[in-house]
């Protein structure tokens, strides 16, 4: 496992806390303060799968997600919220999303995501998939 590359966009506090959990679960993890890091991120196209807040300042999860998408990385993507609305998750799942988790989150199940997302990728996980 420990040579996945998980990307993990978030604020600063639930940044450091995701990202120290995604290592305890046996990744490799890359923090990010917002979307657009990622997109100039030169390591971007070495991101086996994104986690990432709903809500944040600027590009939320959902428009990283539709942005990566366009440009034709197809990274599999988990988003998390601190506010979950049942009427959203049947959206994020529809439009690719691998999981739509509440915070805080749960290492079970925060696992169960990242294997799954890991697992149904189309083709070469990450790793520089360009896939359209």
């Amino acid at each position: 496992m420990g040579d996945l590359l998980i990307a993990i966009v978030d604020d600063e506090s639930a940044r450091d806390a995701t990202v120290d959990l995604v290592k305890a679960l046996g990744f490799a993890a890359a923090g990010f303060d917002s979307a657009a890091a990622l997109l100039r991120s030169e390591d971007l196209h070495k991101m086996d799968c994104l986690i990432t807040d709903v809500r944040m300042p600027g590009m939320g999860g959902f428009e990283l997600h539709r942005d990566l998408a366009a440009s034709g990385f197809t990274i599999p993507t988990i988003l998390m919220t601190a506010y979950p609305e049942d009427r959203i998750r049947p959206q994020a799942l529809g439009e690719g999303i691998k999981c739509y988790i509440a915070k805080p989150l749960e290492a079970d199940e925060l696992l169960s995501c990242i294997l799954s997302a890991v697992d149904h990728a189309e083709g070469p996980v990450g790793k520089g998939s360009q896939r359209r």
